[in-house]
């Protein structure tokens, strides 16, 4: 198993997907994304999910874990790689808080651009079209989408009922990939930081322990510097 993010995602790079070894047309290939902004709290569930899920499991080699963040068109290369493919993201579906929904194959392009909550959708809408498009699209496609609680929050992180939402999101993800051959197996070893999907500074742990909290710093918007009227 290798791991892939882009220089142009809201992350550090690590790897191209060249590097990962993900070769546009590989018939076994399957592909685990998480997109998001884990800069907007609940924004970041489906960027934490992969993580969590490389740092739990080892797979076979043919599966890519992949950090998408923001990128947006950037992903084509990843997404036109994948024979199956799994996405976690934080999806709007006026539900309660924490809900999960499973959307699937030819669903999925559409579904995302039914009620857009962020640009990353936006993008990412276009990368799933355009592979229809070039007939590249993956055989299998999953979306494990989770209602948000809350997005306005800049430097926060997930809010506890969305955090623990997600053990039933891999425990979802798992039992596909097993059932898709991806060999899943518990970590027998703790995974070293420098290997992770997303970079050190912006796991979970490090971010939620160097961020201020809400007191220190607004992350709302601080009325003394907003506009007003009269």
């Amino acid at each position: 198993m290798s791991n892939d993010t882009s220089e142009s995602g809201c992350n550090p790079s690590r790897n191209t997907a060249a590097e990962a070894g993900i070769q546009d047309g590989e018939d076994n290939t399957i592909v685990v994304l998480g997109i998001g902004n884990v800069l907007w709290a609940d924004e970041g569930f489906g960027v934490r999910c992969v993580e969590a899920l490389q740092a739990g499991w080892t797979f076979a080699d043919h599966v890519q874990l992949i950090d998408g963040g923001t990128q947006g068109l950037y992903l084509i290369p990843q997404v036109n790689a994948a024979r199956k493919l799994i996405i976690f993201d934080a999806v709007d579906y006026g539900l309660e808080p924490g809900t999960l929904k499973l959307v699937e194959n030819d669903e999925v392009p559409r579904f995302m651009g039914a009620k857009k909550m962020s640009l990353h959708q936006t993008g990412f809408q276009e990368v799933l079209m355009l592979s229809q498009f070039t007939g590249k699209y993956p055989d299998e496609v999953l979306l494990i989408g989770c209602q948000p609680e809350e997005l306005e929050d800049f430097g926060g992180s997930l809010r506890p009922i969305i955090k623990a939402t997600m053990a039933r999101a891999l425990d979802l993800a798992i039992e596909r990939l097993a059932a898709w051959g991806a060999e899943p197996k518990r970590r027998d070893t703790p995974l070293a930081s420098d290997d992770g999907v997303t970079a050190p500074m912006l796991s979970i742990d490090a971010y939620e322990l160097g961020r201020p909290t809400a007191e220190l710093a607004c992350r709302i918007g601080d009325d003394r510097f907003l506009a007003t009227e009269g």
